[in-house]
């Protein structure tokens, strides 16, 4: 069994702690797969996330007013998965609309959905969580478990995403510093388990470099991943920085020092420049909001993402899911390259 979280626990075993319509669901075969597909792999869908289990990835996107998860044995073919409802929010109330950037998480053999909601008023945007005991993630089995928060400070928060380390586990996301939206900020906490935050938030990472300021105010720090190296262990933070009403949306890293604490903000440091950005040529424009798998072969780290395909699209439907493979540089850092061009035929992952 292999989560993709953290690419690490890909390449190894799987951990054990760890913006549709419904569908039908069958269990991945093995199947006579094309050796090629292009880019984007749907029409649309923002915030894209995905987590690999044995041979079967779930992914999701942003929907907005309700939570479902696709079922695939092949990332390269998830325009041929059916979506598949798992939860609907109440008519009224603090998590009743604005539902975004799910991520599927399975930790201790359950399966937990973080998003971000809130009541009709982007302020009172929080971050929630569903639990599933369930072997599989697209039964009926999902329970609302409330708010996941630092009681120490109850702000604007969404992009929850939870990783291990070291024995640990984490929870990163973006967040306002109070209750002004002047920036959005990149906060950790520890978790006492998948449900509870221990301790109070502590900021990463703030948008403090032009690259991460472009666009009206405010400026953005958003959408937290962790990736581990798997040959040398060290961690990455990977974000999306500028507006994404802007061209300018783009992937920062933040890297955590060998032997660094994560809970402490001075063992980490920020890359100079993007490590992922805008491609004309390629009909990427604002990638960002990314996530990491790892192929069925287990020989080859991917990264999905969204873009516009044109200038001007900025935060709506426009938004595809893409994906590509990389590398891995000689001190290493994680190299993404530059935007696959859509609809150039690419190498299926391998394994498919």
């Amino acid at each position: 069994m292999r989560t993709f979280f953290i690419l690490s626990a890909l390449l190894a075993a799987a951990c054990s702690c760890g913006k549709g319509s419904s569908g039908g669901h069958t269990a991945s075969t093995p199947v006579a797969a094309d050796t090629t597909f292009t880019n984007p792999l749907l029409s649309s869908g923002a915030d894209p996330w995905v987590i690999q289990n044995d041979t079967t990835y779930y992914y999701m996107n942003t929907l907005g007013d309700h939570l479902a998860i696709w079922a695939t044995g092949r990332m390269s073919a998830l325009g041929s998965a059916n979506p598949v409802t798992i939860w609907t929010p109440p008519a009224t109330g603090l998590y009743s609309k604005d539902i975004w950037a799910p991520e599927l998480h399975l930790f201790n053999g359950k399966w937990y959905m973080y998003f971000a909601a809130d009541d009709g008023n982007n302020a009172n945007h929080r971050l929630y969580v569903l639990e599933n005991d369930g072997a599989d993630p697209l039964s009926a089995g999902w329970t609302f478990k409330g708010e996941v928060a630092d009681t120490t400070a109850d702000r604007w928060a969404i992009d929850a995403s939870a990783f291990q380390y070291n024995g640990n586990l984490y929870l990163i996301w973006s967040g306002w510093a109070d209750t002004v939206n002047v920036a959005q900020n990149i906060y950790i906490a520890q978790l006492s388990d998948p449900l509870t935050i221990t301790g109070q938030r502590v900021l990463i990472s703030a948008p403090t470099l032009s690259w991460e300021k472009q666009g009206a105010p405010p400026t953005v720090n958003e959408g937290p991943e962790a990736l581990i190296n798997p040959t040398s262990g060290q961690l990455f933070l990977t974000y999306s920085a500028s507006g994404c009403w802007t061209d300018n949306y783009c992937l920062g890293l933040l890297t955590l020092r060998q032997g660094g604490d994560p809970l402490n903000p001075s063992d980490w440091s920020k890359s100079p420049n993007p490590v992922f950005s805008t491609d004309a040529a390629s009909g990427a424009y604002a990638p960002g909001h990314n996530g990491f798998f790892i192929s069925r072969d287990g020989k080859q780290s991917w990264l999905i993402y969204h873009a516009n395909s044109t200038a001007g699209e900025g935060c709506g439907n426009a938004r595809s899911p893409r994906i590509q493979p990389f590398a891995w540089n000689s001190d290493g850092t994680p190299n993404f390259g530059m935007p696959a061009k859509i609809d150039s035929l690419m190498a299926v992952p391998g394994g498919e």
